[in-house]
């Protein structure tokens, strides 16, 4: 018996190494510390999202990341990136080929973190959801709501779908994935809501994210104040903008069985910026120092951002405070981050750098060459159009009452509202629901502006016999973040009054989205009308630009049919990035939608520098 034991025993010992490489294969929490293939590794992210960046440059940008001497790239997932329709998936096209972006930044030697939401915040709009949960009116978003959380897995079973077989523990460079994202922050502000149900919502998600098959470990990230109402049992709680280690420390040893790791999952290295405010800046010096800091203590961080990238198209979020209804999202999200917008090396970047290089025990990689940028010559516009007469071709949709965007089937861009008075009637009129720019018209010409990033509701307006009113309104972006996030229905929401009647009836409505540029038709258009310009640009050697539209009102511009996004003379962003991969040698059709026409335009403007500080 003895022999046999003593023969058992040697087996085990001899078996003892196989079973720990296959306990600690691939990317896991243990005894407070991140472990690959069970060696101690310390998280060095930086936060750039795809979807933010041209799909050519890709690979520069993940260069850019290894080169500051970081190992991994951390991502958000937005679900209305990718459902583009009610049931319509796309992660194959363009941008949106998330699969590709992660087997690129494990061939560049990076870790990938995924933060797959389904909330996401990110200054996007409407924090990731589409739009269209807003129509079911059984479904309530971010709680524990069986319609919304049926919505969440859905979504979940489709991006686990695309990334299934690239987790570190299938030998890819996922690392970890978020559950939810900062929910302390959205308990704290929705007290309304019972503790309890904010718990079931949060242990759902993460059960939601298990069963559909993505791996441990998961994280949750919070303000070190609030991991009470955002940490999860089991999961490892990080911390968002928390420079003091010791509170770091002692936050998340109180959440996770008094050990680490320890980590900062956003560490800011700028911040983002609103139309109508100053661009905010954060000094090198401060962001250099704290990582050495970090570095110093052992702490894993992730820099938020690295690299901003834009808001093409109509993405970009809003916010609020009590000061101001809404707080749109400028085009730009170059964040002041380390790598600029348009991928450029920054002092600060060269500053983290210095420190990383101090740290590393090996060089860097070197910097990749900088994507090159130019001025092109100005251009003169060739045609333009009026806006009013070209959607007003558009068979509209007839109600008693004006219609949200949502009712009317539309996501983005803009909704003409139309009435006709059979009466002369002047006053004030006032539409408390708008959400959330508008332009007013009578019999065609201009009347005045509406505007919710003012608290401009009302105006007086003079409307004759017969008269035609016409409100032309847009989506400047639904709210990202906070508690209002739950009312984010665009248009005209609510009636509309004219001094204190409410005028109903006859409603029509012309959809104009902008999801497809306009075939521009030259013809004499009047001033304060919108108008459609169009140029076309002859470049021998495509390279990034940027449009200057400095002396311009407020619209959207098109570049080879690529939304570029929103310019705003308010700033402090005058310029519209325009990527060189999206630029053909030979003819370049520009398409400028001119919603103000205060002075009529007659060129083009180029420049080699973007110009993201000009308030007016």
């Amino acid at each position: 018996m003895n022999k046999i034991l003593f023969k058992l025993g040697i087996l085990l010992i001899c078996l003892m190494p196989f079973f720990s490489t296959a306990q600690t294969k691939g990317f896991s929490i243990s005894n407070g510390e991140f472990r690959q293939d069970g060696k101690i590794v310390k998280i060095h992210s930086g936060e750039m999202h795809y979807e933010r960046i041209p799909k050519e440059y890709w690979k520069h940008r993940l260069q850019m990341i290894k080169a500051m001497g970081l190992n991994t790239v951390a991502t958000y997932v937005f679900w209305n990136y990718h459902e583009i329709a009610p049931g319509v998936w796309d992660f194959k096209t363009g941008n949106k080929n998330l699969g590709e972006f992660i087997r690129l930044a494990k061939s560049e030697g990076l870790y990938v973190i995924l933060r797959p939401g389904p909330y996401a915040c990110g200054e996007w709009e409407f924090g990731g959801y589409p739009w269209w949960l807003q129509n079911n009116p059984d479904l309530v978003i971010r709680t524990n709501n069986k319609a919304f959380l049926d919505a969440c897995k859905t979504y979940m079973e489709h991006l686990y779908a695309e990334v299934k077989g690239l987790f570190a523990n299938q030998g890819g460079p996922i690392i970890m994935l978020q559950a939810e994202n900062e929910f302390g922050s959205y308990v704290s502000q929705r007290t309304d809501i019972k503790a309890e149900d904010h718990k079931a919502y949060k242990t759902a998600i993460y059960n939601m994210l298990k069963q559909t098959g993505f791996p441990e470990p998961f994280f949750t990230s919070d303000g070190t104040w609030l991991f009470e109402g955002g940490s999860v049992e089991g999961v490892l709680p990080t911390a968002n903008g928390e420079s003091n280690i010791d509170n770091l420390k002692k936050q998340v040893d109180k959440f996770h069985k008094g050990q680490g790791p320890y980590m900062v999952a956003e560490f800011y290295s700028g911040w983002l910026d609103h139309w109508a405010e100053p661009f905010i800046r954060i000094g090198s010096e401060e962001i250099a120092s704290q990582t050495k800091k970090y570095l110093d203590a052992g702490v894993s961080f992730n820099y938020y951002m690295v690299h901003g990238g834009t808001n093409f198209g109509f993405t970009s979020g809003a916010n609020y405070n009590e000061e101001m209804d809404i707080q749109p999202d400028i085009t730009s999200y170059d964040y002041d981050a380390p790598i600029s917008e348009a991928g450029w090396a920054t002092p600060k970047y060269m500053a983290i750098r210095e420190v990383m290089q101090k740290f590393s025990k090996t060089k860097l990689a070197p910097i990749p060459e900088k994507i090159p940028v130019t001025k092109y010559p100005n251009q003169l516009i060739k045609s333009n159009m009026d806006v009013l007469s070209w959607i007003k071709k558009e068979k509209p949709v007839v109600s008693d009452q004006p219609l949200t965007f949502e009712k009317l089937g539309q996501g983005h861009g803009y909704v003409l509202y139309r009435k006709r008075f059979t009466q002369p009637i002047s006053g004030k009129l006032k539409i408390e629901g708008l959400r959330d720019f508008a332009t007013v018209y009578v019999n065609g010409v201009k009347a005045g502006e509406l505007n919710r990033v003012f608290k401009n509701y009302e105006l007086d307006v003079t409307i004759p016999f017969n008269g035609i009113l016409e409100i032309l309104v847009e989506n400047m972006g639904r709210i990202n973040y906070g508690a209002e996030i739950v009312h984010n229905t665009k248009g005209i929401i609510s009636p509309v009054f004219l001094n204190e009647f409410e005028i109903s009836g006859g409603w029509e409505m012309y959809k104009m989205p902008m999801n497809e540029v306009p075939v521009i038709k030259n013809e004499t258009v009047k001033s304060g009308r919108p108008v459609l310009y169009e140029a076309t640009v002859n470049i021998d050697k495509p390279a990034d630009t940027f449009l200057d539209m400095t002396t311009w009102g407020k619209g959207i511009v098109f570049v080879n049919g690529h939304n570029l996004g929103r310019y705003w003379k308010v700033g402090p962003q005058q310029t519209l990035y325009v990527p060189g991969c999206w630029l053909k040698a030979g003819e370049n059709k520009f398409v400028v939608l001119e919603q103000l026409n205060e002075n009529k335009q007659t060129e083009l403007t180029f420049t080699d520098q973007p110009i993201l500080e000009k308030l007016n």
